[in-house]
Parts: C-alpha cells; sequence; structure tokens
C-alpha cells in the first residue's frame, strides 16, 4: 500500500489566513476555495466584498488546479484556438477553468490540493492563490 500526503483542515486555515492577508495587503475582497487532492471542496471563504458571481469561479479554480494537477494559468495559455488543451474548459461540466488564479498544491511530489481565487483581475487572483501556497509550504518546512 501507498501512503499518500494528504492536506488537513489545520493546512486549508494556514492556507487561507494568507491568502486572505494578502487579499486585504492589495486591497481585494475575494471569493477563496481551498480543495483537497481530488478536487473536492476543503473550505471556501468569501470575504465581505467578493463579487457574489465569483463563489462558483473560485471553487472550480481550485478543483482545476488539484484535479489536473497544473495551474489555471498554463491551462488558459494551451486552450486557445489550435491548442493543445484547446475545448478543456468544457469539461467536467464546464468546471474546468482556463483563467489564472487557480495553483495545485504539491507536497513530497504529490499533489495534495488546490486553491482558487476570483474576484480581482487575474494577476491579483493568483497572486492571493500563491501567498495560501507560499504559507503552507513554510508551515510545512518548520
Amino acid at each position: 500500500m501507498e501512503m499518500v500526503p494528504r492536506l488537513t483542515l489545520d493546512d486549508a486555515r494556514v492556507m487561507m489566513d494568507a491568502a486572505e492577508a494578502k487579499a486585504r495587503e492589495i486591497g481585494v475582497d475575494m471569493d477563496i476555495a481551498i480543495t483537497d487532492g481530488s478536487g473536492s471542496l476543503l473550505m471556501f471563504h468569501r470575504m465581505d466584498n467578493a463579487r457574489i458571481t465569483s463563489i462558483n469561479i473560485a471553487i472550480s479554480k481550485a478543483f482545476t488546479a488539484a484535479a489536473a494537477r497544473k495551474s489555471t494559468r498554463a491551462y488558459g495559455e494551451t486552450s486557445m484556438p489550435g491548442g493543445p488543451s484547446y475545448g478543456i474548459h468544457v469539461s467536467n461540466q464546464g468546471r474546468f477553468m482556463i483563467i489564472a488564479g487557480g495553483l495545485p498544491v504539491f507536497h513530497e511530489g504529490r499533489i495534495v490540493g488546490g486553491i482558487g481565487c476570483s474576484s480581482g483581475h487575474a494577476d491579483q487572483d493568483e497572486v492571493v492563490s500563491q501567498a495560501g501556497v507560499d504559507a503552507l509550504m513554510e508551515s510545512l518546512a518548520r
């Protein structure tokens, strides 16, 4: 039997706290979603002025990053007409996101989760997600 690392609720809290702090730092209230390695939702937080229309987007970004094991930005870059991932955005009942803001979370070379943020522009969403990933990596290194 293979033992696989898992993202815990405490890990998700570390990520969420850091992501929310970064969102406040850049002045954009965000919808922030964290999934486990299978793309199933572990935690979601909607900051006070985050866009209601971004709730499902954030959740789908986290799902995509975890399930596909790559960033949503990477899929956006390869999913244009003629690209190797063209059409991927309609897979999984349209849940597959191809705009920046979703990042996979790896530990010991294995996917353990995903984080997705939405409500800012794509670069803001991604920097907030990255803050969550960075905080987790720092926490695990201690």
